[in-house]
């Protein structure tokens, strides 16, 4: 192992945090000076991403551990001659190995894609701060061994979101939405910070591994187990916790809408890493991944209604994001439901559902990217206020048909693969919940059909339209090279890195523990 590899967990977390605060200073040397270090941070941050992955996914998902302050010794010696883990760890799988190529596909094309966004707008240099920021936090969720540092980094976001939505101060909606964002992430903040009080009063330790060893599934565990799945849902966006999704992804500016979403799988993948590694066995699994399953299919069937009434095409996309989370919930939550058993058709589940992460981030990004150019070159969102952008924008249409065929489940693109295997996996459990997952998806498809006959369809219009500058092209045709390429060839990828993610969930507890405790 190389240093650069061995020290990829902190330095991810650590330089979009530090670009976060040197933002401003490099703002004062201008616009130029500005987006060319954002984009130095960007690209860094994704190389850093991409090497601990390869690391990770190189041994096959197993578990690599960073140790912050002192030497790599995990713990100090108690009268008792437990050995409790007092530094901060930061424990990488293949799960948070998965969650890190997530946030780096989505930070670094926002990242760019929002350079030629905010080229004649204010407030660019508190959008990348804020962008910074919250990219540090979704990298700390995703790479920390530690329960009160999980919730450091899940406030650290909530902040950074709320900014992100709500800065546009001269904009009335955008000021409410950062406003109710702000409220409901703080209930999620609250549930998270009261479950780990309870958890520490109980055992007296933080680390995840610790904790996980510890747990005996007592009337204290559940009631924790409870506030952290209500909180985290709530962040996730999943019904009946979603109020506050449409109307973030929404006001957002596009390139943060794309964002936000990686910021909801964040806390997505906080709850996976809970459910599995944390508590485990310890609890009625088969009960909570019904639970898991019920909010699932609510999740589907309120943001695919929801979608198809709207006519503001960025609150459309919004609720088709909502619906997304639902796919994965019911992925997980069928080999939840199973886990204790395992039989082979809960692994495909999980795979199913953890794929879609990826492949939704991808074509959601790509959604909302379009949606930013159309909005750009319309000067509304409403949709029967649209029309004709085809004749002037053939490249934006053509990638606004690939993104929504693939959020669709339309082969052969990548929505296709990731939902197949859920689709194959759940009928093996129950038949209608592969039925309603499959109807649900033809209405998202009815849905898109709506928006490009609105939006792209109809006689040219005068003074409206014109390609996108490159600068915003080279984000969206990235994003569709990954719904394409996965879709064409999802064995490989399914291999490489989706099945080391699931194996680091449905297989992966003792490791994990072991790892840092010994006797793994």
């Amino acid at each position: 192992m190389t240093a650069l590899t061995n020290h990829a967990p902190v330095l991810l977390i650590a330089i979009p945090l530090l670009g976060a605060f040197a933002v401003p200073l490099i703002g004062k040397l201008g616009r130029q000076a500005r987006n060319t270090f954002v984009g130095l941070i960007a690209l860094i941050t994704a190389a850093f991403a991409g090497l601990l992955a390869a690391h990770i996914f190189g041994q096959a998902g197993a578990p690599s551990l960073y140790v912050l302050g002192g030497h790599q010794g995990f713990g100090i010696p108690l009268p008792s001659g437990l050995s409790v883990p007092i530094r901060i760890i930061l424990e990488v799988d293949g799960m948070g190995a998965f969650m890190a190529l997530i946030t780096a596909l989505i930070m670094l094309t926002g990242a760019f894609f929002s350079f030629s966004y905010w080229k004649e707008r204010s407030g660019g240099t508190l959008f990348y701060s804020l962008l910074m920021l919250l990219t540090a936090g979704i990298f700390g969720m995703e790479l920390t061994g530690d329960m009160f540092n999980f919730f450091v980094f899940l406030e650290i976001t909530s902040i950074a979101a709320c900014g992100l939505i709500g800065f546009r101060v001269w904009l009335k909606t955008s000021q409410e939405a950062g406003f109710k964002v702000m409220a409901l992430y703080t209930l999620s903040g609250l549930f998270v910070l009261l479950a780990v009080g309870l958890l520490y009063g109980q055992y007296g330790g933080l680390n995840i591994a610790y904790l996980a060893s510890a747990l005996t599934g007592s009337t204290i565990d559940i009631v924790a187990l409870g506030l952290l799945l209500t909180g985290l849902a709530l962040k996730a966006g999943a019904v009946p916790l979603h109020m506050w999704a449409p109307d973030a992804y929404g006001e957002a500016p596009a390139p943060m809408s794309a964002v936000l979403v990686a910021n909801s799988q964040a806390s997505l993948y906080g709850l996976f890493r809970i459910l599995f590694t944390l508590f485990g066995l310890t609890i009625s699994v088969g009960a909570l991944g019904w639970i898991l399953i019920v909010l699932a299919l609510l999740t589907i069937f309120v943001g695919v209604t929801m979608a198809l009434i709207q006519n503001d095409i960025k609150r459309l996309i919004a609720y088709s994001a909502v619906s997304q989370i639902g796919y994965m919930l019911l992925g997980v939550g069928v080999g939840l439901a199973v886990s204790a058993a395992k039989p082979d058709f809960g692994f495909v589940a999980m795979q199913g559902g953890i794929f879609h992460m990826l492949n939704d981030a991808a074509c959601i990004g790509l959604l909302f990217f379009v949606s930013g150019v159309i909005i750009r070159a319309t000067g509304t969102r409403d949709l029967n206020r649209m029309g004709g952008l085809a004749h002037s924008m053939k490249w934006t249409s053509v990638l606004f048909i690939i993104g929504a065929f693939a959020l669709a489940g339309v082969p052969p693109f990548n929505g296709f693969a990731s939902k197949f295997l859920i689709y194959e996996a759940s009928f093996k459990l129950s038949p209608f919940l592969a039925v309603i997952a499959i109807l649900s998806s033809i209405l998202l498809l009815a849905v898109f059909v709506k928006v490009f006959q609105a939006a792209f369809l109809g006689a040219k219009q005068e003074g409206i339209g014109g390609e996108v500058p490159m600068g915003m092209m080279v984000p969206m045709v990235a994003l569709a090279l990954v719904v394409i390429v996965f879709g064409l060839f999802p064995g490989f990828f399914v291999d490489k890195i989706v099945t080391p993610a699931a194996n680091a969930l449905w297989y992966g507890r003792d490791a994990y523990i072991g790892l840092v405790l010994g006797g793994g």
